[in-house]
């Protein structure tokens, strides 16, 4: 018979290098967030660092200065937002079945 204990400690182990591998992964990954019906675009990584910024031409013609800028604070912060999803959303595949305690998240 196998120590449960031992057993529970190779399990964390396992789990803590899936975790480790997930972290480099996201924070690998691309989100693109908008604003505007598209007109202004940010594509951040999962560190949440804008790396590319799109601004339509149009909207220097049509649209104040603050206009432009309230475009680019949502755009910004629907990337901000995608990104905390999709982090959400690979803890809880990563955690599959485990039955946590109440209140319990990932990481620990």
């Amino acid at each position: 018979m196998k120590n449960p204990l031992g057993a529970l400690m190779q399990q964390a182990q396992e789990m803590q290098e899936k975790f480790k591998q997930l972290q480099e992964e996201l924070e690998q990954a691309e989100v693109a967030g908008e604003a505007g019906g598209g007109l202004v675009k940010v594509v951040m990584s999962g560190k949440r660092e804008v790396l590319r910024l799109s601004i339509d031409p149009s909207l220097f013609k049509e649209e104040e200065k603050e206009i432009l800028e309230d475009l680019v604070a949502a755009a910004v912060n629907d990337a901000v937002h995608k990104v905390e999803r999709m982090k959400q959303e690979k803890m809880a595949e990563l955690a599959g079945g485990m039955q946590l305690p109440g209140g319990m998240q990932l990481p620990f």
